[in-house]
């Protein structure tokens, strides 16, 4: 199982750390937007970028290549995974009503990661703390998609707030 933190430096730049250091950085171009650069260690970039009518669907681009992509359901957000053009869904929701914590399922409804919000006042951002299962360690990509969960959470916190 894998420990992770994300720290938000302001309310536009989200770090990514394990144990061993920085893995990237998730950035955005402005405070409310949902366009956002995520940025590897290792000096690869990709894009999020929202589609169609209200932003209702956010692509992360490699160039021109869709790698995965979300949108607001009825019971979370509906994530389709698209890296090594194999199609894979989950789901991230809330773990219950009143929590700060959310969890991502696999399409067997097995629990893949939790991660728990921490509002930070002096910030105006969250920073989480993340815990994954050994199924979502295997996965391919995995910094690239824990970075693409914070930006899922940031973006169905701020859907919530609207």
């Amino acid at each position: 199982m894998g420990q992770y933190t994300a720290k938000a430096t302001n309310s536009q730049i989200f770090n990514l750390f394990d144990i061993n250091g920085k893995l990237g950085e998730l950035g955005y171009q402005h405070w409310y937007s949902f366009h956002a650069e995520i940025r590897m260690s290792d000096g690869r970039k990709y894009m999020l970028e929202p589609k169609g009518f209200w932003d209702a669907k956010v692509e992360l681009k490699d160039g021109t290549r869709t790698l995965l992509e979300f949108k607001m359901g009825w019971k979370g957000i509906v994530i389709k995974s698209l890296f090594n053009g194999i199609e894979d869904n989950y789901l991230l929701k809330y773990k219950g009503l009143l929590s700060n914590k959310f969890v991502l399922l696999d399409t067997n409804n097995q629990e893949l990661l939790v991660a728990e919000t921490s509002f930070k006042w002096t910030k105006l951002s969250f920073d989480y703390n993340i815990e994954t299962t050994q199924a979502f360690d295997n996965l391919d990509n995995k910094e690239l998609f824990l970075l693409t969960t914070i930006h899922c959470i940031n973006y169905f916190l701020k859907m919530a707030a609207a």
